[in-house]
């Protein structure tokens, strides 16, 4: 056995076909093939399940209950494993007293420096912590507080109903607290201050109220007292989605006017080094903010390495729950780095999404000094330029959901370039060029535009065609197109955010098919519609439709674990007993969209169906739970509705985001299609095959941050090439 590779065989979770490969350690493989080939099958739902499962089997009894139970993976052996830590897309998120600085560490080494500096506790300088944060907004550098202008009307008396506020009908019980206080009668402009203060702030003293069943004395609180212990001062988490609404309409939040936004108590933000506060050091720029740290200091090093990957536009008080996809898992990266473990297996999850091409040299740096390290570096990627600092690749293939699911290659990054599959294929591509841009057919001005680092900029997007906005991250981008999209309301906007949709979403219920689906089902068998729900009257009992038992964790993740009674198909037995052509309702939701193109004749179905194909979905199952979807899949999904409009203006962010270099042609197509069709395009791009097909390019920059926020270009992709300045215009240089 050899004990220098991790050894799988047989793995068959999802589509896999009986794989069976040895991946080397202390080496950093990357997966490649297209999406929904088996990449993350064999990565995560194998590989990293099994590594989580043993791990976890190792603690006590006690310990174990405490843990997530993972369900041993569907693979003969999964063996040689060594501890692992998975760097994935999800956003980082954490409470609103999670920052930059907190999750990657750098604060806390900050704060030892400010308390050596100036002779105070540590806990001091920590917003989490009851002795340094702010006693005013408790930490958090924000105050909210109610809005007392949009929760009466001055110009009404109690009777004409002055209190805007819900629940205080006139006469009601809420209402009688003031209406028998004060004259009813009585404008509340002609209150005198004492009545207006007894009226929003007063306390002390009963009401006799009267109810339903009788009278009851209720001690009286002034409305605005009232309405901040009802509604500001308590856990709002419990309330329904309408009433937060409705306490949302009566509140304004703002910097905190005590701590000025710094989070911290007055005894911190006395304290200075080289006259600058924690809060001022925490509101600077990374990449500003690394001169003021000594050399040699641990925080130096971590915030070198921020800035090293692309990230020295953030500031240590960024919230986390603010971060991109990309940019999170960056941090996760540097999080990482800085521990001193060895012999660990590192898993990402395409770390290169979001980054520009300037940038990807720095994180594969990184890379390399994980497994320099002593460790296993496992990486599923598109990009060709992490792809090629492989020691081993593994590509999986040759398609997508029943095409797919087996290793079509092994070997070296020089091996594959010469390799007949898709990603051989790919590498050994060029995409030159557009030949005959299109022409403008009118504009949609952006005029003075401020909103985060952008600097008043003012730039025409041209309509009719297909344009590129470019530059680094933190340069603009997606600044300017909120901008954008605020100015011109009805713009179709794309992006990879979530789908707000619930944890039984599939594609099936997102494009709308499941009730013709049902009908369909109702109609062959005689039975009500209702039946083939699994959300109604069908579902299993066991899993309430889901196909899954899902597990609460109150500190981590919930677990799903396959429910046993349903066999995951979400029905009971008796509804899968009715068939139509020949395919139960669970059958169906199996079927792959393209599978589904082949089953259905219904002009209705196949129309959605053949958009989900436009995308390049067509590897989705009807069933699959769009939580497991990527960014980029839930854009596509999200994009497929849309697809049926003309004259309109699309934006996408990154859209080829999980795409492999095989499908950014058919991406390519489906974006020339919607603006032959009449339909303005507009994608934010860092693929610089993408950016070369475009007609117009707008480039922003020169750097991130406070370096960026200005167009340095407008013009044609090939003017950009010889563009000096522009990032984007050097490496379309350099691949020309």
């Amino acid at each position: 056995m050899n004990v220098e590779s991790i050894r799988i065989v047989g793995a068959r979770e999802h589509n896999l076909k009986d794989v069976s490969l040895e991946i080397p350690k202390n080496k950093i493989t990357v997966f490649t093939g297209v999406s929904g080939s088996g990449k993350s099958s064999i990565v995560f739902d194998t590989l990293a399940v099994e590594a989580q499962r043993q791990l976890n089997s190792t603690f006590s009894w006690f310990i174990r209950n405490q843990l997530p139970k993972y369900e041993r993976p569907h693979a003969d052996v999964v063996e040689n494993l060594t501890t692992p830590v998975i760097v994935d897309q999800k956003p980082v998120g954490g409470s609103s007293r999670s920052t930059v600085g907190t999750m990657t560490d750098i604060l806390p080494v900050i704060r030892a420096l400010f308390s050596r500096a100036s002779g105070l506790p540590a806990n001091l300088f920590s917003f989490n912590d009851p002795t340094g944060m702010c006693p005013e907004c408790d930490g958090l550098g924000r105050s909210v507080v109610p809005n007392v202008e949009l929760m009466i009307d001055r110009d009404k008396s109690l009777n004409e109903g002055a209190i805007l506020l819900p629940n205080y009908k006139v006469g009601g019980p809420d209402w009688q607290v003031y209406g028998l206080r004060f004259d009813p009668d009585k404008p509340l402009r002609d209150f005198t201050e004492a009545e207006l203060a007894d009226f929003l702030h007063g306390s002390g003293g009963k009401v006799e109220v009267s109810f339903k069943n009788g009278s009851f004395g209720v001690n009286y609180e002034g409305l605005v007292t009232k309405f901040t212990r009802q509604a500001l001062k308590r856990d709002t988490s419990q309330l329904s989605e309408r009433t937060r609404e409705q306490i949302q309409r009566f509140i304004k939040e703002g910097v905190c006017p005590a701590c000025e936004g710094a989070r911290l108590g007055p005894a911190a933000l006395e304290a200075r080094i080289d006259g600058r506060t924690i809060a001022d050091w925490s509101r600077l720029q990374i990449a500003d903010l690394l001169p003021l740290v000594p050399e040699g200091n641990a925080a130096r090093t971590a915030l070198e390495r921020v800035a090293a990957i692309g990230l020295g536009y953030l500031s240590l008080d960024r919230p986390s729950a603010t971060l991109s996809g990309g940019e999170g898992q960056r941090l996760k990266l540097v999080r990482h780095l800085g521990n001193t473990l060895t012999g660990m297996t590192y898993i990402f999850d395409e770390p290169s999404i979001g980054l520009h091409p300037h940038d990807v040299g720095r994180l594969n740096d990184l890379l390399r000094e994980l497994r320099d390290k002593g460790n296993t570096v496992l990486v599923v990627e598109h990009d060709p330029d992490v792809i090629v600092i492989a020691d081993h690749v593994v590509d999986v293939g040759p398609g997508a959901g029943v095409h797919g699911g087996e290793i079509v290659f092994q070997g070296t990054i020089d091996e594959l370039r010469q390799a007949d599959t898709k990603t051989g294929r790919g590498l050994r591509r060029t995409v030159g060029f557009k030949e005959q841009v299109r022409v403008a057919d009118g504009k949609l001005p952006i005029v003075d535009a401020r909103l985060h680092n952008l600097r008043n900029v003012s730039v025409d997007i041209p309509t009719g065609v297909l344009t590129a906005v470019t530059g680094v991250a933190g340069a603009g981008k997606s600044s300017l197109i909120d901008v954008f999209v605020e100015t011109y309301p009805d713009t179709i906007f794309v992006d990879q955010s979530g789908i707000g949709a619930s944890s039984r979403s599939t594609p099936a219920t997102y494009l709308g098919l499941m009730d013709p689906i049902r009908t369909l089902f109702a109609k062959a068998n005689g039975v009500a519609p209702g039946m083939f729900s699994f959300n109604s009257t069908g579902a299993c009992e066991e899993c309430q439709g889901r196909g899954v038992i899902i597990t609460e964790m109150a500190f981590m993740d919930p677990i799903t674990t396959h429910c046993a009674s349903c066999d995951g198909r979400r029905f009971k037995e008796s509804v899968l007993a009715h068939t139509l052509r020949g395919k139960s309702i669970a059958d169906v939701l199996e079927l792959s969209v393209e599978e589904a193109l082949g089953f259905f004749t219904e002009k209705a179905l196949l129309t959605k169906l053949r958009a989900l194909a436009d995308v390049g979905l067509d590897y989705l199952s009807l069933g699959q739970s769009l939580s497991s979807l990527s960014g980029g899949e839930r854009q596509r999904i999200k994009l497929a509705v849309q697809l049926h409009r003309t004259g309109s203006v699309y934006v996408l962010d990154e859209p080829t985001t999980g795409l492999h270099m095989s499908d950014v042609d058919t991406l390519l197509g489906l974006l020339n299609r919607l603006v032959d069709r009449g339909n303005t395009v507009v994608v934010i791009e860092h693929n610089l095959d993408v950016v070369r097909q475009a007609d117009w390019v707008i480039d922003l920059g020169p750097g991130g941050g406070r370096d960026g926020g200005q167009v340095i270009f407008t013009g044609t992709p090939e003017d950009l090439r010889s563009f000096p300045g522009s990032l984007t215009g050097h490496h379309l240089k350099l691949e020309a």
